[in-house]
């Protein structure tokens, strides 16, 4: 699509004119993927492809969209990446109607470090002790837990916290995890269920039901349309011996840092923390600690609220937003729609300006221009959600599971045919990591070549105390996805776009 808006002369940098670095790289960049060259790769035919760019270039108002699923893959960087760029270079980006930015009452944290204060990220400090991957932020493939967990040396992990997670299903080459996961002198887990990973650890912290816990949510208001902010009390009382979920975490914190539990002091603690939430939201800590007669969770909100947007910035603005204001408006406070023209505000880089061809990303197209040989025909597999599944975690609810087996392989009629697989029998899927065997599931809207299996079933396993999951247990698409697959950009673990051998079992 770059490649079409460049040569028939669509490009336009719209309301970002002026604020855009790198365009010319990028032109550079993509003159080699033309419709023709890509259309076997994308199994889209070039006509098509040209239309949409041109569509999309042509159009009022029109954006390309993608989602996790896009990220997931072994172009994972690349293809996120470029959503944005075909946005910003068809005029479709920070403008009504197009890709607009999401404006949370609340900033988030996660918001607040920009490249023009911290400098630009460095990647691979140090590799992993076992396979050697790199780290990415701080990360390395989570695949690479199972082999740190089981092979000796110095530097072996021992001991691991876990929080609400299942890798034990939702980790690539997730039998190693399994395998591996017995080997540890301490595994501690907080969760509400015994499942496939939790079953493994030495102490089990009960979680709260989200029905005993009060709820105001950061992370989702930066991706939503609209712009709102809402308070919900919890609905049960708890019992004299509860303990908030963010004390415990608050001591196992400490706990990892070498305290003794004896000596635990979680006002200093979260004194400790809020201090440096002030400084990254630009408050004087000393004359805004006085101010709290509490802490915890509800003075960081509070401080996130009033520093936002729409805050009244401890009284500099006496009609702004507070925790106090937002848990009176029983219905929520409505900010209104998302706003063009933000680039401005939003963007943290040093030439304050949108760098669209950072060298990082651009070298790993040579990798992506090899993989445009390979067999066009082969199959692949990809993952799914189903509107009532959530990874692992909503199988053991009867009402979102009564409805019938949703762990099938959709596949598109004609490869059926080609493959000799009829609904509801089973085939069986092979990869280079492993075999299962599935339900077929017929449907058109399977795309030809690419068959899909649904993320996070697999509920079959001894030891666990899932009574309703077990009796819908499906299979564990991990089984399937290879521990080294992954975008070598990002580090992230590919389970998307996995090569598989299919036929009927």
């Amino acid at each position: 699509m770059c490649n079409v808006i460049f040569s028939e002369g669509l490009f336009t940098l719209g309301n970002v004119e002026g604020l855009v670095e790198g365009v010319e790289q990028v032109r550079e960049a993509c003159a080699d993927f033309t419709p023709e060259r890509v259309a076997d790769f994308c199994r889209i035919p070039a006509d098509t492809i040209r239309r949409i760019a041109r569509d999309l270039a042509n159009a009022e108002r029109g954006g390309l969209y993608g989602r996790i699923g896009l990220c997931n893959q072994e172009f994972g960087t690349l293809a996120s990446w470029l959503v944005d760029v075909v946005n910003i270079i068809a005029g479709q980006f920070d403008k009504s109607g197009g890709m607009l930015f999401g404006k949370p009452a609340a900033k988030p944290i996660t918001w607040v470090p920009d490249t023009k204060i911290m400098g630009e990220p460095e990647f691979g400090r140090w590799r992993s002790r076992v396979r050697g991957a790199p780290e990415i932020l701080g990360q390395v493939p989570c695949s690479c837990l199972a082999e740190e967990i089981a092979t000796p040396g110095k530097g072996q992990i021992k001991a691991l916290i876990n929080i609400a997670a299942n890798p034990a299903l939702s980790v690539p080459d997730s039998q190693n995890l399994e395998d591996a996961l017995p080997l540890l002198d301490c595994l501690i887990a907080i969760d509400c269920y015994m499942n496939e990973t939790t079953r493994f650890a030495h102490v089990l912290l009960p979680g709260p039901s989200p029905l005993e816990s009060p709820h105001f949510d950061e992370l989702m208001w930066a991706w939503s349309i609209g712009s709102a902010s809402k308070w919900s009390d919890q609905l049960f009382d708890t019992g004299e011996d509860y303990v908030p979920e963010w004390e415990i975490l608050a001591r196992l914190g400490w706990l990892c840092a070498g305290k003794k539990d004896a000596d635990f002091d979680f006002e200093a603690l979260d004194d400790g923390w809020f201090t440096t939430m002030c400084q990254m939201y630009g408050r004087d800590p000393e004359t805004t600690l006085p101010l709290y007669d509490h802490g915890g969770p509800e003075r960081m909100i509070d401080l996130q609220l009033r520093m936002g947007p729409w805050g009244d910035r401890y009284g500099e603005d006496p009609d702004g937003l507070n925790l106090q204001k937002v848990k009176d408006a029983v219905h929520g406070v409505d900010l209104g729609p998302m706003v063009p023209n933000r680039v401005p505000e939003v963007i943290g880089t040093p030439s304050g300006k949108i760098e669209l061809a950072p060298e990082y990303i651009l070298s790993d197209l040579p990798r992506l221009k090899k993989a445009l040989d390979r067999d066009p025909d082969a199959y692949v597999l990809v993952s799914r959600r189903n509107i009532k599944s959530k990874n692992t975690w909503m199988h053991n609810i009867k009402v979102l599971v009564k409805a019938g087996n949703r762990c099938t392989l959709i596949v598109h009629p004609d490869d059926a045919s080609e493959l000799g697989l009829t609904e509801g029998a089973s085939a069986r899927v092979t990869s280079e990591a492993g075999s299962i065997e599935v339900p077929v599931e017929i449907s058109d809207e399977m795309m030809r070549g690419v068959v899909s299996l649904p993320h996070g079933w697999g509920h079959d396993k001894a030891g666990t105390r899932l009574s309703v999951a077990r009796e819908h247990a499906g299979v564990n698409s991990n089984l399937l996805a290879p521990g080294h697959f992954v975008d070598q950009l990002s580090g992230n673990q590919a389970v998307n776009g996995i090569p598989v051998e299919v036929v009927p079992a």
